[in-house]
Order: structure tokens, then sequence, then C-alpha cells
């Protein structure tokens, strides 16, 4: 942020609040006494808050607030960023209370210009903030699109590209052609752009007003990001829309879904007509994508850095997956219960390494409390995964990956109920698709360690463990080399 665009950030501001475009602001100033304790936080600055201080710290700002959170000795921060209030939780007690117990208060999400974007004017289930529309889209989720029947019903079109995994990284040595595709590539960048900027402390988040002057390059960026994904997306879902039409033409009966998308497509209401509009396909479309795409490859790819650095928790993983599955067959869906050790790899790599340090943001629709502080409505309630996973008071030296810290039941899951850290968001606001998830994820890393000997490349003393600076990621993608290390046959 430059000197100049500051300026024009605080003019823009205080002419906001001399024209009383936002009665947000004036109210709260005028109102505290009103609104009792709230949690510990900085000092702020009249009207703007501790918006200068989030500037200062972009784009790592969640560095900023953690670096708070331990200064205050607090495990509940506040900010004020405009006219919101901003609350940080990194204890598990008080983030259930989040979720479990007031659940209903905190089910609604921020309207900005980014997730309103990415959202095609909030018409998906993800982003959009709690009314009609979420619930029409949670209600097509969670009975119709991300069943346990439609779960099965695909289970062959996953394990194709299961299949397709494994002959595509023992064809990598000798092949130059066999990468991904210039669209490839450029749909999968669009997509980590849109998940870097969809809530990642926007100026005009906090200040409404202030949309269309860009001061963070937010919008340029989020309209750049969707104009590439509708330009890939669009033609699939236009072409699945045309097969539907021409299909009822022609049989005068609808075929039924081959995927995901199709589940949309064939959606019908009381009339027997489309349930969904283009826009809402679209935007749910790109909301399961937006989902799907960062957990799993950076879970597998960070438990792969911290394994190469600690070889006998890969020989662990390796004499597990002997064991229980052999040399002599591929992995299955089907083995992933019987994989503890495999599971608790994975397990740490969430607790410690989450993409993002924070959840997607709750909104409180009234007035409450949490941890017996004042909570007002339409403040921002932000779980932390970096301070929960990473919170000393609930695991003994937290920074080191130990995946036998959650060897103690029967059936180790990704998910965690009591919110010690957080793999798959739960409450009203949660993942439906936390079955698919665990399923793909599991599957993705379970596939590489049995297949292939994974080996750094020569020279390459350790793996650099270290982290981005707007995000979790790993600074330097982790390249390494792979070994087939089963019978040539499972290769083809």
């Amino acid at each position: 942020m430059t000197l100049g665009m500051l300026v024009i950030m605080g003019m823009a501001t205080l002419l906001v609040y001399c024209l009383r475009k936002s009665k947000r602001v004036v109210l709260s100033q005028r109102q505290p006494a009103r609104r009792g304790l709230l949690p510990p936080g900085p000092a702020t600055l009249p009207i703007i808050g501790n918006m200068h201080q989030m500037f200062w710290n972009k784009p790592a700002v969640f560095r900023w607030i953690h670096r708070l959170l331990k200064e205050m000795n607090t495990d509940i921060l506040c900010l004020r960023l405009g006219a919101t209030h901003v609350i940080v939780v990194t204890c598990p007690e008080i983030a259930c209370e989040v979720l479990r117990k007031k659940d209903e208060v905190f089910a609604s999400r921020p309207t900005t210009f980014p997730s309103g974007t990415f959202s095609f004017g909030y018409k998906g289930s993800v982003l959009s903030p709690q009314g009609e529309q979420w619930k029409k889209m949670r209600r097509v989720l969670t009975l119709e699109s991300l069943t346990s029947s439609m779960e099965q019903k695909l289970h062959h079109l996953r394990k194709e590209e299961y299949d397709h995994l494994v002959r595509y990284f023992s064809n990598l040595p000798s092949s130059s052609t066999n990468g991904p595709g210039y669209e490839e590539e450029a749909h999968v960048a669009a997509l980590f752009t849109a998940l870097n900027h969809v809530y990642s402390f926007c100026v005009s988040d906090y200040i409404p007003a202030l949309v269309g002057l860009d001061l963070d390059g937010h919008e340029e960026v989020s309209m750049d990001v969707m104009r590439t994904i509708s330009r890939l997306h669009d033609p699939i879902i236009q072409e699945r829309i045309h097969e539907r039409s021409s299909t009822l033409e022609k049989c005068g009966e609808d075929k039924g879904a081959r995927d995901f998308l199709d589940v949309l497509v064939h959606l019908k209401d009381a009339d027997g007509q489309p349930l969904l509009s283009l826009q809402e396909i679209r935007a749910q479309t790109a909301e399961m994508v937006l989902a799907a795409v960062d957990n799993p490859s950076n879970a597998v790819e960070w438990a792969l850095a911290e394994m190469m650095n600690r070889p006998e928790i890969m020989q662990k993983v390796t004499d597990e997956l002997d064991a229980v599955v052999g040399k002599d067959r591929l992995v299955q869906e089907s083995d992933i219960p019987r994989l503890n050790y495999l599971k608790s790899c994975i397990r740490e790599a969430f607790r410690i390494h989450p993409y993002h340090a924070l959840n997607l943001p709750h909104v409180a629709m009234v007035d409450t409390t949490i941890a017996g502080y004042t909570i007002p409505k339409d403040s921002h309630i932000l779980l932390s995964r970096l301070g929960l996973g990473r919170n000393p008071k609930i695991w003994s030296e937290p920074l080191e990956f130990r995946p036998e810290r959650h060897l103690n039941t029967v059936n180790v899951l990704l998910t965690e109920p009591g919110l010690l850290f957080i793999s798959f968001s739960s409450g009203r606001r949660g993942c439906p698709g936390v079955s698919l998830g665990t399923s793909i994820t599991m599957m993705l890393f379970a596939r590489m360690l049995q297949a292939f000997t994974w080996t750094k490349l020569v020279g390459v003393k350790n793996i650099s463990l270290q982290e981005g600076n707007a995000n979790l990621a790993l600074l330097e993608p982790l390249v390494l080399q792979a070994q087939p290390r089963l019978a040539a046959y499972l290769y083809i």
C-alpha cells in the first residue's frame, strides 16, 4: 500500500463519515456502553479502528493477528475494521460455543466484493449469506449432490482418476508431454488466486462505500479470476444443459446423472421445470471446485514434505500399506478404514499445516455473547485453524510432526469433533462433502505412497518447511523423485 493510496483511503473514509453514508460507523462510536465488554484487542483509532494496522501488515494479516493474540495472552481477540468488529478465536472451548451451542446465531457470511464475484452474486451455498437462497442451495447439496448414495454411484469415476494418477506419475520420467496443458495450469492458478482473495481483508469489505476505488487491487484480480473460471467452466455447463434438452426432446425422459454437474443440471421443481438457473449452476460448480482444491493437495504435500525429513515415519506408512493392502494390487477406498497410521499422518498435516490460517468468517446475526464477552450484531467471527492446531495448551510440542498423537482410537478420522483443530468446516455452515473429501484426500496420499518410493533430489539434504507469506502453503513447491515400487503391470 503506497502512501498516496493510504491518503486516498483516509480521505474517502472521512468523506463517507461526514456524509453519513455508513450509519453503522456513527453508531459504533456513540454506543459502546450499551454493547458491554468486548473481547480484548489493540487500541483503535476513530472511524477506521485498526484498519491502518491491517494495511501495514498486508498480505500477511493473519500473522499480525496471531502476534497480537500471543502478546495479549488471550484466546479471543477483537479488532475493529471500520464499523465491523472482527473476533478471532484460538481456543477449542470457545470455538465449540460458536459452532455448537450458538451455531444458529453465527450461520451467516459477510458480503464482500470478492465473495459476491466468486459466487455469481451469492447464487451458491458456501459464500451466500444466511437466507432463502442459501437454504435452497444447501438442500441441493445435502439431499441431492453429496449424498452417500451419489458418492457410491460415482465411485467408478473416482477410481478411474486414482488409476490415472498412478499412470501419470509413472510416465513422467519418460515423457515431456504428459504434464498439464496451458488451460489446466490457468484453471488451477485461477482457483488458488480466488481462494487467496475471497476473504483477504480487503478495504471495501469493511467500508462498502469504497467499492469501485479498488484500493487493494482485489476487485480487478477477482474479476480476472472469474473471467478465467467462466471461460473454462461455461462450455462444459452449456454442453450438459444442451444434452439434457436434446435427450428430453428425443426420448421424452431424463437419463439421470453421470456426475455432480449432471445432478445440478437434471434437478426439477414441482412443475417439472429445471430447479436451478444457469447462474445457480455456475455458482455451485465454481464453489464445489474451490472447496475441493486446496485441502487435499495442501495436506498431502505437507505430509510428504515432513515425512521426507523423517524417514522413520515414511517407513511406518509403507509397512502399513504393505501389510494391509499388499504389493500385488493397488490400494482402494475400501482399504482406508484399516490404514490408521496413514490417516494419522494426514490428520497431523491438517493440524499443523492448514492452507488458510483462518476459517471462513461467520457473521453474528444478532447481539450475543461468547465466553462472557459481548459480540455485537454483524461481527465477523474467525476461528483460527493456525491457533487451534498449534495451541500449546492443547498440543505438546505443537510444531513437531508426530502422527502417533492421533492413534488413540480404533478408527482414526480426519474430522475433529472437539475442534482441537479444523480439517473440514463444521456446524450449519459446515462442509457437506466431508466423506467425499476424506476419500479423495486419503486415496491421493495412499496411492502416491504405495505405488512409489520418493527420494530427495541429488544434493538436497533436507526439505525446506518454510511457509508462504500470504498463506500457509509451502513457500517452495515440493520437488521429489518417484521410483515405482510395485509390479510393472499395476502401472498400465
